[in-house]
């Protein structure tokens, strides 16, 4: 499983981030997080505003910081996929 978060840099992309990565770890899951701050690779995905998630090349969250709980169903959702 592969996620990024796409964010310019501000303290709400990396608070996103750290979410994503204490979710993860609260799952005990391993997938490669990265956070995505080129904006010419952010503008692929199409997204309207940041922060965002994008799991396995899919959006899944734009413009928001979601909580674990709804982080957790992101991630088991796509990993039911």
């Amino acid at each position: 499983m592969e996620i990024k978060v796409l964010g310019a840099g501000c303290p709400r992309c990396h608070q996103l981030m750290m979410e994503v990565i204490n979710t993860l770890a609260e799952m005990d899951l391993d997938a490669g997080v990265n956070m995505v701050e080129d904006k010419q690779l952010i503008s692929s995905y199409n997204v309207n505003s940041l922060p965002a998630i994008v799991i396995n090349g899919k959006v899944k969250t734009e413009g928001k910081i979601p909580n674990r709980k709804e982080i957790k169903k992101l991630i088991i959702t796509e990993n039911e996929l």
